[in-house]
């Protein structure tokens, strides 16, 4: 996917292909000067009144903070612009996350900057004024085309932050003040500002490590897409019968219709994976059957309105019940997620619920006759032979990013303990490949993960996702219920 679009630069500059500077396709009809100059009268074009959004001091909060960390300098965060999907046709937009953190913005081809002395700055592409023709023949901007950008008033309201035009952008960004860029988001911004990799990516560690700790707000944000991704389940459970019909494509079109109902989007692309294609991790063709008698796994989250994301998987019986070996592997899985689940707490290492799930699995592998050596040595951190069956980490960071916090430091986040506010997964998983000769036949091409959101308190976790049951039964029980 290309990361800037042909036909809308993510910041100054008209459209190549152009000579308007509009975006415009050569199979739109001809605009004679009577119609354009028709077209620029007669509009009520006022400023709408506009709350503060409920963001907005939370993050002059964050900004106050993040121009601490970074005393006398320009801190230069791009929000992005729209990506081809196809020639003339992009993917919705969606702000990059550090951009929106910090300001709340998401309208496409912003720029935050926070000067030395800790203003905030939103360089914005507003809406065009009717004296122009951008509003009724620009394909990516025009409010005919797109609909209507806020205004420069309307984002500083909402906002709280001076908003400029980011055709200012490029000139203000000259001179000697010592400058550091969020980089990878905007190639244009990028070009504009000498890079210093290790600076630049210094920005990118601390605004990443800010957001390890979630306030109330973002709390309340990640429980209620937690919750829309609850009903996103029980909506698919109650189309089963279209589900085992349709197949997988049918699953992950009924959850993403919940997604878009109750959030902005999904969080990620749905993994909906029956039988052996539960063992790729991230599957996400979504092509196949449902066939009764099989698992299905289900990895799915809605993102909601202000970006902050679910991430939750169920393992279904297509069937509805378990079948007894379903049932045991499946036990085994959710063992070592409660285990994981009893040593996450403040003060607590990150891995050690990984380790602890590690623990549990280990030992069933060991039961089940797989391990090629002792339990003792597999879990050797020289060994662990049996993550040819577990593959990956328990646990990741969750909020705005799936991946939350992803450019922590290591000391900051995988080697770090846990704090209170922190959101993070609990996800183990058992995987047998179809073409895993060192298995029993039974056993290959099943897949099964069990993943749920939690977030840490005073005293231990909270289960954020546990209106979802988990058990083997309660699942069975659930089903029948909706699906009967």
């Amino acid at each position: 996917m290309s990361e800037e679009t042909p036909t809308a630069s993510i910041a100054p500059g008209s459209d190549p292909r152009s000579e308007t500077g509009l975006d415009t396709e050569q199979h739109d009809p001809a605009v004679p000067a009577a119609y354009a100059a028709f077209m620029r009268t007669g509009w009520d074009d006022r400023v709408s009144e506009v709350a503060a959004h409920p963001v907005a001091a939370p993050a002059a909060a964050r900004r106050a903070r993040l121009a601490e960390a970074f005393p006398g300098e320009r801190l230069v965060l791009p929000g992005g612009g729209y990506k081809v999907r196809s020639y003339d046709t992009d993917y919705r937009f969606r702000a990059d996350t550090a951009h929106a953190y910090f300001s709340g913005n998401q309208t496409s081809d912003a720029v935050l900057v926070i000067e030395p002395d800790g203003e905030g700055l939103l360089y914005a592409r507003p809406r065009s004024g009717r004296d122009s023709d951008e509003f009724f023949r620009d394909r990516t901007y025009g409010a005919l085309w797109a609909g209507k950008r806020p205004s420069a008033e309307e984002l500083a309201a909402a906002l709280g932050l001076r908003v400029r035009h980011v055709d200012q952008l490029q000139d203000d960004l000259t001179g000697s003040t010592k400058t550091r860029v969020h980089r990878g988001v905007s190639a244009a911004v990028d070009g504009w500002v000498t890079p210093d990799a290790e600076r630049d990516a210094e920005l990118g560690r601390v605004a990443s490590e800010m957001r390890l700790v979630k306030d109330a707000w973002e709390l309340g944000e990640l429980q209620a897409a937690v919750d829309a991704t609850t009903l996103g389940f029980e909506d698919c459970v109650r189309e089963w019968d279209r589900v085992v019909e349709h197949g997988e494509r049918w699953l992950e079109g009924t959850f993403f219709r919940r997604a878009r109902t109750m959030g902005n989007d999904l969080g990620y692309d749905s993994i909906v994976a029956c039988g052996s294609h539960a063992t790729t991790l991230h599957w996400i063709e979504n092509s196949g059957p449902i066939t009764p008698g099989q698992l299905v796994l289900c990895d799915m989250g809605v993102e909601g309105a202000n970006l902050y994301t679910a991430d939750v998987t169920r393992t279904l019986p297509v069937a509805g019940r378990f079948t007894p070996l379903q049932r045991d592997l499946y036990s085994l899985v959710l063992q070592a997620q409660d285990a994981a689940m009893d040593v996450l707490g403040p003060g607590a290492r990150f891995l050690a619920g990984h380790e602890a799930a590690m623990v549990v699995l280990a030992h069933g592998l060991e039961d089940l006759g797989l391990l090629p050596v002792s339990v003792e040595e597999a879990l050797d951190p020289d060994s662990k032979v049996y993550s040819r069956w577990t593959l990956h980490g328990v646990s990741h960071m969750l909020g705005m990013d799936v991946h939350d916090c992803g450019q922590a430091a290591p000391e900051a986040y995988r080697e770090a303990e846990l704090a209170e506010g922190m959101v993070l997964t609990v996800e183990p998983g058992l995987y047998f490949q179809a073409d895993d000769l060192l298995v029993p036949e039974e056993l290959r091409g099943i897949g099964i993960r069990i993943e749920d959101d939690v977030v840490v308190t005073a005293d231990g976790i909270h289960n954020m996702s546990a209106a979802l049951p988990r058990t083997a039964e309660g699942i069975e029980e659930w089903m029948g219920s909706l699906s009967g």
